[in-house]
């Protein structure tokens, strides 16, 4: 069974390897690392007070996820999901798939495996770009010194996978939706009208109720001088449990529709 799925697993990959979801998670993780660095070379005359900050690291980091936790990452993620489910039903291929040697279950989980494989490929990615975005201002810019406080890898990292862990449950409902759908722009619809509620919802008091707020409540609950209640639950826990939940609901709906193509 494992070889079942491992074998599954490749093949999926294969399908999105070339696929725009896989372009997707390319421009995503690049684009706000680019504007950085574009913007820092126009206005090169500032970088010198920049980076000789012993807080560059932290102001860079929290400037750079901005736009990434309140925009690129939801709506990155309901596209990449939507995208990667609508290969089988563009190409009419629900129905062949459904006739492989293959269970229910590994059709299901392995493509969420790859849903999963390629946001984490798209944190990465991110990482990689704030780096370079901090790095390649001060090599192209004669008299920039090299950031002087530490490179706080060891804070980063936690902050990375509570990140990865509030998007779980927008990879789950949108999965649901893109199996339940077969018209790509329902799911996408339905997504982004969360997500608008979600951003509506920061400063109310039971915001957290909505699935899609996780990551920006994350990203803005110690923020100084933003309207948002600060959750009096753990957002991650409340992120994990949703995301069990909707996958098991969707493996179920999945399992047990009677159309299969």
């Amino acid at each position: 069974m494992f070889t079942d799925f491992f074998h599954a697993v490749q093949a999926e990959r294969l399908k999105t390897r070339r696929s725009l979801a896989a372009w997707l998670v390319v421009v995503g993780a690049f684009f706000t690392p680019a504007i950085v660095i574009a913007a820092r070379l126009v206005h090169h005359d500032q970088l010198e007070t920049i980076y000789r900050n012993d807080q560059f690291w932290a102001v860079h980091w929290r400037n750079c996820w901005e736009s990434m936790v309140l925009f690129f990452l939801p709506m990155g993620t309901i596209l990449a999901t939507s995208l990667i489910v609508q290969l089988e039903v563009k190409n009419n291929a629900w129905k062949q798939v459904h006739c492989l040697p293959l269970t229910v279950s590994t059709i299901f989980f392995s493509k969420l495996l790859i849903i999963l494989a390629m946001m984490l490929q798209l944190f990465v990615l991110f990482n990689l770009g704030v780096y370079l975005s901090a790095i390649l201002p001060c090599l192209l810019v004669g008299g920039v010194p090299y950031p002087q406080a530490p490179f706080p890898i060891w804070k980063f990292l936690p902050e990375n996978g509570f990140y990865i862990l509030d998007c779980l449950p927008i990879v789950a409902l949108q999965y649901l939706l893109s199996l339940r759908f077969k018209n790509f722009m329902v799911p996408i619809g339905i997504g982004f009208s969360l997500w608008v509620a979600a951003l509506a919802a920061l400063s109310w008091k039971f915001g957290y109720t909505i699935p899609y707020a996780y990551c920006m409540l994350d990203y803005l609950k110690d923020r100084p001088g933003v309207r948002v209640v600060r959750p009096e639950v753990n957002i991650h826990l409340f992120a994990l449990g949703y995301f069990i939940l909707v996958t098991l609901v969707s493996y179920f709906l999945f399992a047990t529709r009677s159309e299969k193509g």
